[in-house]
């Protein structure tokens, strides 16, 4: 039976937040056709499949759905499963998603990964004039086309509040959001801490001597509970 790794992604200060993350680090225990539906079962924003590893531990390859679809990039699923795979005696140092390669590294206790701007998908960024102005927002109707709305905390420091709502994705609003972060921080084109979601926070670096649109996001990542998961529709590829 697969066995499920559920972690939380992008932990804030004193505990609080973390976006869930479904993990199969043996991706191929579930058949291909079966991917969409078991993401949808399990209901996280993003499940992800670790398809291979390579001979010696520096590189994986991933698949990653949300309830709906399946996304070419997504960062606490790779900022999730980076550090699963450390954790797991496996340090890679880059992943394969169908974006593109994904870095990855640790520092300040923080898992990082580097993505692209141009990897993220489409979704409508509103600055709304305050936080609390963010804070009154509601979750537009599910298929609805993905909002982000988001005000400075502190703008000399860097810090903003921040939501999303994933609807065109299956997700009515999402904790915490690496890719779009990876937006925001080309976006704005300097370092931020966002603070989103019930308390989730997550750290934001520009790095274009990398590339033009490169970003860093990176933070901190625990484990909630693995479990054996058993596919209700096992033996089906529909």
């Amino acid at each position: 039976m697969p066995e499920l790794h559920v972690l939380r992604v992008f932990i804030g200060s004193g505990g609080f937040g973390g976006n869930p993350l479904g993990v199969f680090l043996d991706g191929a225990a579930i058949p291909e056709g079966r991917r969409q539906a078991v993401a949808a079962d399990l209901g996280f924003s993003e499940t992800v499949f670790v398809e291979s590893i390579d001979a010696a531990g520096r590189r994986a390859t991933v698949r990653i759905f949300t309830p709906a679809a399946e996304l070419p990039f997504a960062g606490h699923p790779t900022v999730g499963t980076a550090w699963l795979l450390a954790e797991a005696g496996i340090p890679v140092d880059h992943l394969d998603c169908p974006a593109g390669e994904v870095a990855t590294w640790v520092e300040d206790e923080r898992r990082w990964v580097r993505a692209r701007s141009s990897w993220v998908h489409e979704f409508a960024i509103e600055e709304l004039p305050s936080v609390e102005a963010v804070d009154a927002q509601t979750p537009p109707a599910m298929g609805a086309p993905g909002r982000y709305v988001w005000a400075w905390e502190n703008e000399v420091q860097g810090r903003l509040r921040a939501r999303y709502f994933a609807t065109d994705y299956g997700i009515l609003e999402d904790e915490a959001t690496g890719a779009a972060s990876v937006r925001m921080g080309y976006r704005l084109g300097r370092e931020l801490v966002i603070n989103q979601g019930v308390g989730s926070e997550i750290r934001v670096r520009p790095e274009p001597d990398v590339a033009p649109d490169a970003v860093a996001v990176g933070g901190i990542v625990a484990s909630v509970e693995t479990r054996a998961y058993e596919d209700p529709g096992a033996g089906s590829t529909a």
